[in-house]
């Protein structure tokens, strides 16, 4: 039992290594394209997915009475759905940040601008999002490595 929960983990923390990875490739380039965005956040998604699902095992684990033994297991293995949230939120508002920082009230502002402008701020606030998703997942994978380190007693 105990391996299939490590290696649901190390699952997990790999599935999130790819969008961090990919993330910080497409933010450090600095103008997402359309294919390396659109691969980033399909693998965010099923990294999130993993993530969720392993919690949902885990849970399910707990309620059929195989626990583990040291109880920071449980905050390692959910601790990642916070995460998820937080950086789902920080994201909007990330994106609303960009859009004070150029004068415009909200996003049907954006419409109104010149085509050029338009796409410099709509990749601004692309890359603004893809780097605290990209943050998030790393976050993640820390946290899914130290839930396959403390799972003990299953």
């Amino acid at each position: 039992m105990r391996q299939a929960v490590v290696a649901g983990a190390v699952v997990v923390a790999a599935l999130n290594l790819v969008p961090a990875v990919v993330g910080g490739a497409v933010w450090y380039r600095g103008r997402p394209d359309g294919s390396a965005a659109r691969a980033f956040w399909v693998t965010l998604r099923v990294g999130q997915g993993a993530a969720l699902a392993f919690a949902l095992v885990v849970g399910s684990l707990a309620a059929a009475g195989h626990t583990a033994s040291e109880g920071l297991f449980y905050l390692y293995a959910l601790l990642p759905l916070a995460v998820a949230f937080v950086a789902e939120q920080l994201r909007v508002a990330s994106a609303q940040t960009i859009l004070d920082q150029s004068g415009l009230p909200d996003s049907a502002s954006v419409g109104r601008l010149p085509e050029d402008d338009q796409r410099t701020l709509v990749g601004s606030i692309l890359r603004r999002e893809i780097g605290v998703m990209a943050i998030s997942a790393v976050v993640v994978v820390f946290l899914a490595l130290r839930a396959a380190g403390t799972a003990h007693g299953f």
